[in-house]
């Protein structure tokens, strides 16, 4: 017994006739026969009379088609949240997420407008930390999952999924003379004031131990803590940043140019989520919204 066959039953006692109840159903006459057929077999009762080419429904028939109702209306209700469920417009109430400080004014905002359009219903709670604050609440599975800078600070209880990278480059005011250069040393920048972000990280200390080598002492003017302000004090003439491209790029509708960094250093990105755990669709969507505003985000201007 199929719900097909239950829904032959009560359309044939709602329209009286194979012929209505194939065009109904977008069936062929015989079908709606052989489907009445095999559900007499399958019960080993029967359902309708046949009297000169008329099906008249047996009292059997009649209460039957009073629980087939029933069950044809649970079985549309489960399709019916199962569709709500992959549309976001039932499920999860809330899905957290942790982004690097220097996304929340403009990546984050691009993001979500697609994303809670889509998922009218869902509650997004977004964290705006560091690398190894993300790191840390997506271990302790605080956040769904989080977006950071792969510094080899990821634990046994995180998983990783490399989605972006990026390049050294030096963020300058776009009418500065260093502007006019292909590319950028520690010996270009004798004597320029800087503005550094990340003192005492591992990034940061890679920079430093380069400007070292070169024999260049840093005339560091700011010390701060984002990319996104880093690159505003850019645009403001305070000096010169040295950052990822792939925050740089965020920031391009500053008065700022960039240019690559020499010697060049690579970085990785990637989604974290907690290990041995399965993500909800609403936040596997999410995850997909972040992907793509970080294609839409990295794509070079015209």
């Amino acid at each position: 017994m199929n719900f097909r066959q239950l829904e032959v039953l009560k359309t044939l006692l709602a329209t009286g006739s194979t012929i209505a109840t194939a065009k109904s159903m977008g069936l062929s006459q015989s079908g709606v026969s052989r489907l009445l057929q095999q559900l007499e077999a399958d019960l080993s009762l029967t359902l309708f009379d046949r009297d000169k080419g008329r099906l008249i429904p047996t009292p059997e028939a009649v209460i039957l088609a009073r629980d087939a109702e029933n069950i044809l209306l649970g079985i549309n209700r489960f399709a019916g949240l199962a569709e709500d469920l992959r549309s976001g417009a039932t499920g999860p109430e809330l899905v957290r997420i942790g982004l690097p400080s220097s996304m929340w004014e403009n990546f984050a905002p691009a993001m979500l407008v697609e994303y809670a359009r889509d998922y009218p219903t869902v509650r997004i709670e977004t964290f705006f930390e560091t690398t190894s604050t993300i790191s840390r609440l997506v271990e302790q599975q605080v956040i769904d999952f989080g977006f950071l800078r792969y510094e080899d600070q990821v634990g046994p209880g995180i998983d990783m999924e490399m989605v972006a990278t990026g390049s050294s480059v030096c963020v300058i005011p776009e009418k500065h003379p260093l502007a006019s250069l292909g590319e950028i040393t520690p010996k270009d920048l004798r004597g320029v004031p800087l503005i550094l972000i990340g003192r005492q990280r591992p990034t940061r200390m890679l920079l430093d131990q380069t400007f070292k080598r070169a024999g260049v002492k840093q005339n560091v003017k700011i010390e701060t803590h984002t990319n996104s302000s880093a690159c505003a004090y850019v645009a403001h003439g305070l000096g010169v940043a040295i950052l990822s491209s792939f925050f740089a790029n965020l920031y391009r509708n500053l008065p700022v140019v960039q240019r690559p960094f020499i010697p060049i250093s690579k970085q990785e990105f990637g989604l974290a989520k907690p290990s041995g755990t399965s993500s909800s669709l609403a936040a596997k969507a999410l995850m997909e919204a972040l992907k793509r505003q970080i294609i839409i985000s990295q794509k070079d201007k015209p």
